[in-house]
């Protein structure tokens, strides 16, 4: 959810429900450092070797107080995705509210979800690196929903702001082909490629012609694998 005035980026903030939290980590110091340098380090070492341990140590305090706060390091990168579906859904509201052709919003939608778009510094969200967000994004998500606790996890609304994020690109879709069978589909197919292929560019160059080693940005040759299937799917 986001709280703000009608795109005024002085008052906007990233509201989750206490679904995601023991305790809201944006109550209190300790808890804004808790996801800030939990981030950093989670983007270092990764979701395996990544402990509530390891990070009591890094910002000087205790196991239990980041307890006090998330239940455990799932949580905790459940949180993370949820804030990062629900500032892309502000960022591609701000971007693309202006646009009335539906196929014009699309290809913005699409750049901003594969981040070859340059945003204006005003949508940073202070006290997180969205860069290192998106990369965890990249590597870490599917984490949040490949296991057994899918559809336990699913019921208690925990996936509510991706699949938002997803049915607001999909009713562009509806625009652009209203007789397209499959807008739900394309759209999840699409979001999960935007990462999967930037993941697979970095580390199993083999299962794509994207690389990070060509004159365009990888970003960019991403937006551009997207456009062509998304656009060959609706003709």
């Amino acid at each position: 959810m986001i709280d703000s005035d009608t795109f005024n980026m002085s008052s906007i903030s990233i509201i989750l429900g206490d679904k995601f939290f023991k305790k809201d980590p944006q109550s209190s110091d300790l808890g804004r450092r808790i996801v800030s340098e939990g981030l950093v380090m989670l983007d270092s070492l990764g979701f395996e070797e990544f402990t509530f341990k390891k990070l009591a140590e890094c910002i000087a305090s205790t196991e239990a107080s980041i307890y006090r706060y998330f239940k455990n390091k799932h949580k905790f990168l459940l949180y993370l995705s949820s804030y990062y579906w629900a500032w892309l859904e502000y960022v591609i509201a701000f971007e693309t509210h202006h646009i009335s052709n539906p196929s014009e919003k699309l290809d913005r939608i699409i750049d901003i979800v594969c981040g070859s778009y340059d945003l204006p510094k005003v949508l940073d969200v202070p006290g997180i690196s969205l860069s290192k967000l998106r990369h965890v994004i990249d590597s870490e998500s599917d984490k949040t929903y490949l296991n057994r606790q899918v559809d336990e996890i699913n019921k208690k609304g925990l996936f509510r702001g991706y699949k938002e994020l997803c049915g607001t690109i999909s009713s562009v879709i509806e625009e652009i082909n209203p007789k397209y069978e499959y807008p739900k589909a394309l759209v999840s197919t699409f979001m999960e490629a935007a990462h999967q292929q930037s993941f697979f560019a970095q580390h199993l160059p083999s299962l794509t012609e994207l690389s990070v080693g060509k004159d365009l940005k990888l970003e960019v040759q991403i937006a551009g694998f997207i456009k062509h299937a998304v656009k060959s799917s609706l003709k």
